[in-house]
């Protein structure tokens, strides 16, 4: 039996809602009191191009991604051929019905679900059953390896912020799937979770939201941005953490203000000139924002400006003019001194 020790891959298509069941499956683990790691790898932000999700769980408190995983969960036919050679001979196949099995070998433990049934059951609105469906997954995969229902809905809450009728409706959905892996599934591996100790006074943290917490507890007054993939949880991070970080505890007024841009050009001309005023100004973007903002960044450049731009990049090779839609895409940063660069491997170095 392989107890709190094995890695997930979760293949999805972008815009497909994947990211709410993600975080919503390493968040639950977490709660449990067990050591988990993820990272979110998406060739392009193009809807409908493959996105995969990869969580290492390790009761030892291992991060690295590990070089084959122990369960695929497969939502994209067009990725199938190649996700089977990133697992372990003899892992477990998660798989929507409706994708065929012809490339899947016969070591394998496969788990087909239902999608569409499932969702039908459910009674969901039909413009979120494509969001919905990942939800499936989520309660699947919570009845295999032992996943508890109840941070689940704690999760989700969390995510949410709240909002009862969104919590709900996923909670309900996720419910369901379960019910049914319960009534239809033999568990046929030896993957499983075993609750730990709960974590104290830590949070589950990416080095975008270190970022952010960096930068609150920097000092940071205001900040702009305009939506982006990966940058915009940076700015929503800042968002998030000014009521419990940035409000004055006399007056109740928050002591940093968070602007969303009507596009990267006014994101970044509001945080210098924010910095002109003296307040301490940045903002986030990613690969094509950084360019649409260079004018803006020389200007405050050769005015001796005060601000900071963070630049946030998807790892990988080396961004390629002729195709900029693959999987690495660290960007070209063209700064003079006294410009610096800092490329920061973990969370911890980003919050620092």
């Amino acid at each position: 039996m392989a107890i709190n020790d094995f890695g997930i891959t979760i293949s999805t298509v972008n815009g497909s809602g994947s990211t709410t069941a993600n975080n919503t499956i390493l968040q639950s683990i977490f709660k449990m009191g067990i050591p988990v790691s993820a990272r979110n790898i998406f060739p392009s932000n193009i809807q409908g191009m493959p996105t995969w999700y990869f969580l290492r769980i390790s009761g030892e408190g291992y991060l690295g991604r590990l070089e084959k995983n122990d369960i695929l969960i497969e939502m994209n036919p067009a990725a199938l051929k190649d996700n089977i050679k990133s697992i372990k001979p003899g892992g477990v196949i998660i798989i929507n019905k409706n994708i065929s099995l012809a490339d899947i070998g016969g070591e394998n433990s496969i788990y087909q679900i239902p999608v569409e049934d499932i969702l039908k059951k459910s009674d969901v609105p039909s413009n979120l059953s494509v969001y919905l469906a990942n939800m499936i997954y989520v309660g699947v995969l919570s009845f295999l390896i032992g996943i508890d229902l109840e941070k689940i809905e704690k999760a989700l809450d969390q995510h949410f912020r709240g909002k009862k009728s969104a919590v709900e409706l996923n909670y309900r959905v996720v419910m369901d799937a379960y019910k049914w892996a319960e009534e239809n599934l033999e568990k046929l591996d030896l993957y499983q979770l075993d609750a730990g100790k709960p974590f104290e006074e830590k949070i589950m943290v990416d080095g975008n939201t270190a970022s952010a917490l960096g930068a609150l507890y920097g000092g940071l007054q205001f900040a702009a941005w305009y939506p982006i993939t990966p940058a915009s949880s940076l700015s929503e991070a800042v968002n998030e953490y000014i009521t419990k970080l940035r409000t004055d505890p006399e007056t109740g007024i928050a002591t940093c203000a968070v602007v969303q841009a009507e596009d990267e050009l006014a994101a970044v001309g509001m945080a210098v000139g924010a910095g002109w005023s003296g307040l301490r100004s940045m903002t986030a973007t990613s690969g094509p924002g950084l360019c649409l903002m260079a004018e803006f960044i020389g200007l405050a450049y050769f005015c001796g400006n005060p601000h900071c731009d963070l630049g946030c990049s998807a790892r990988g090779t080396e961004y390629r003019i002729t195709n900029p839609h693959i999987t690495g895409r660290s960007d070209f940063f063209i700064f003079h001194q006294p410009w610096r660069q800092r490329y920061h491997h973990n969370a911890a170095s980003r919050c620092e």
